[in-house]
């Protein structure tokens, strides 16, 4: 599989192919801008494995799904998806913020009391997390989980990178702390959808098997379609479960 290392290794062996060769510049440019996008590309997509090992989905052909939230909790939304949740009998997991658990350590007790797993999604979701050091990206990741353990009496295994973005410093950081890195394989969208409707028609299009399905709890679309969404997932006959057991991973320590 292409990773950072393979890809890397590569790259050196192209570049001395140029210099024993007498290649043109041309050549070597075209190689530097080839790994350049490919750098981008793995940073990107958690789903490519490409610095860190990373779970995007559930490896069955059973008519399950799970579902994600990711940056709360907000009392102005995450209440709402918790109650149509609990109306539904559905679990779900919650990758949260450690700055709003800190804030409203409250409802990270009711995400877990109502059965629901919770995850870690760094403390500050800092627009410039990507840039920071191992150590400071550890620091925030350790620093969530002592907030939760706090808050719920929980030890959370699973990470979601912010902006779903890796990269070495990230790597090193989750691997420091044990912690594994989930991702997805359905977005949303939810963040910059306008449409309830056209919302839902892609999530139709797009659920299968083995499906985690990324939402926001911070986002006034998705409180809104949820109990749609979900009496919409049964009608289509799907199950929905708690993560865990699509994975086959532990979310506690």
């Amino acid at each position: 599989m292409l990773n950072f290392k393979t890809s890397s290794v590569l790259l050196l062996i192209a570049i001395f192919a140029v210099w024993l060769f007498r290649l043109s510049l041309w050549v070597g440019l075209l190689l530097a801008i080839i790994y350049l996008g490919l750098l981008i590309w793995g940073s990107i997509r958690v789903s490519s494995q490409f610095y860190m090992r990373s779970i995007f989905g559930g490896k069955t052909a059973a008519r399950q799904i799970a579902i994600s939230f990711d940056d709360g909790p907000l009392p102005e939304y995450t209440v709402s998806i918790l109650n149509s949740l609990a109306d539904a009998k559905v679990p779900a997991c919650f990758f949260c913020i450690g700055k709003r658990v800190e804030q409203y350590p409250e409802l990270a007790r009711r995400i877990v009391g109502q059965g629901h797993i919770i995850g870690n999604h760094s403390y500050s979701h800092h627009a410039l997390f990507d840039l920071y050091s191992a150590g400071r990206m550890k620091a925030e990741l350790e620093q969530t989980n002592k907030l939760i353990h706090l808050a719920t009496g929980k030890k959370p295994l699973y990470f979601r990178p912010p902006y779903g973005v890796t990269n070495p410093n990230l790597a090193k950081a989750v691997k420091k702390t044990g912690m594994t890195t989930i991702g997805w394989n359905i977005r949303s969208l939810d963040t910059v959808a306008k449409d309830r409707t056209k919302l839902l028609d892609k999530l139709w299009k797009e659920i299968k098997p083995g499906a985690i399905v990324l939402f926001h709890d911070t986002m006034e679309v998705t409180a809104a379609i949820l109990p749609e969404f979900l009496q919409g997932v049964k009608e289509r006959g799907f199950e929905i479960i708690p993560i865990d057991q699509l994975i086959n991973e532990d979310a506690y320590a």
